[in-house]
């Protein structure tokens, strides 16, 4: 079952007995741990009903004990077991007579961050109940995302103001969701969110000032770049951070430089790259300013200055500094 099944089947009422909810994108996983459990059970009767545990601490006995407990006052019980992946292999075992035949009474819910299928647990499970993967969102899955996210808060959204937050936020799926709340709020009674909006609610924020200074130093423009990384010190963000949204930002470029080499169109590139008219023109010049040279040259001093800084080989002031220097005076390509 995929991920949008699962959520489909759960928004129409459907409550799996079972399942084990997996993957790197633990926002989705959250999100849809919440709709099932809003669903499964009574909220006035919560204390009654649902218990927690964590895989790296409890034993087996305790989570086969919660689910054969029938429900209080109440037509279900529900129990969540998170960071399921470190439930040992003993533990899987004495788990597996009740996977193989779960109560109708408990919603019976795992999370964690990976599974391995091969074990005899997670066959069992997927035949009885649901298992389902949750993964990392591509780049050109995000607008539909942030369009459902902001339609949940009665809202449309602009095509620029949604390529906006793309290139802001990146697949940071929480702090997307929580920049689309603050926009509906600042729209009011305004039924659409626009580029401006995001433009004036993102500014404050860490993301955008990551944003510019990735905009200045494809521009080569070395005064407003050097201005942007002095606000994101004072901003108390650090060096890998700065790093792998500038990564970002150049991997698009290096994409954008391929394609203009191979002669293709402009409105082509932004197709194929799926690239807002709105921002197309600026991102594809930054492109013309680097050689594919220049950027292989940028990514392994990218990579040197990420090593550097997350091992201590140097101050992340000094790294961030030769580094922007180095892409906007050519210095990095000698």
């Amino acid at each position: 079952m995929t991920a949008q099944e699962f959520e489909t089947a759960i928004n129409k009422g459907t409550i799996p007995a079972l399942s084990y909810l997996y993957g790197e994108e633990t926002f989705l996983i959250d999100r849809a741990v919440r709709q099932l459990l809003e669903r499964a059970i009574d909220p006035s009767l919560k204390d009654f009903n649902f218990n927690v545990f964590y895989g790296n601490e409890t034993k087996g006995v305790e989570i086969l004990d919660a689910a054969q407990t029938l429900p209080m006052f109440a037509e279900r019980r529900a129990v969540l077991v998170k960071r399921a992946d470190g439930l040992k292999a003993d533990i899987l075992e004495s788990l597996l007579p009740y996977v193989r035949n779960p109560a109708a009474t408990t919603c019976l819910v795992f999370t964690g961050a990976k599974v391995d299928q091969r074990k005899k647990f997670f066959q069992e499970l997927k035949k009885q109940g649901c298992l389902v993967e949750f993964k990392r969102l591509y780049d050109n899955k995000l607008g539909g995302f942030i369009q459902s996210e902001a339609a949940a808060q009665g809202k449309s959204i602009d095509p620029a103001a949604t390529g906006l937050l793309s290139l802001l936020i990146g697949n940071n799926l929480q702090e997307l969701s929580s920049q689309i709340e603050k926009l509906a709020v600042y729209c009011g009674t305004r039924p659409r969110i626009t580029v401006e909006d995001v433009r004036i609610i993102a500014s404050s924020s860490k993301a955008f000032t990551a944003f510019e200074l990735a905009r200045f130093l494809g521009m080569r423009d070395l005064q407003n770049a050097l201005k942007s990384l002095a606000a994101l010190f004072r901003n108390g963000e650090d060096a890998p951070m700065m790093i792998g949204a500038l990564t970002r930002h150049f991997r698009q470029l290096w994409r954008i430089r391929e394609l203009l080499d191979r002669r293709v169109a402009q409105a082509d590139i932004g197709r194929e790259l799926n690239i807002h008219t709105f921002f197309l023109g600026e991102v594809v010049q930054q492109a013309k300013n680097f050689s594919r040279g220049e950027l292989g040259k940028l990514f392994e001093e990218l990579y040197r200055c990420d090593v550097a800084s997350k091992t201590g080989g140097g101050q992340p002031a000094t790294l961030m500094h030769g580094l922007v220097v180095g892409i906007c005076t050519s210095s990095l390509a000698q």
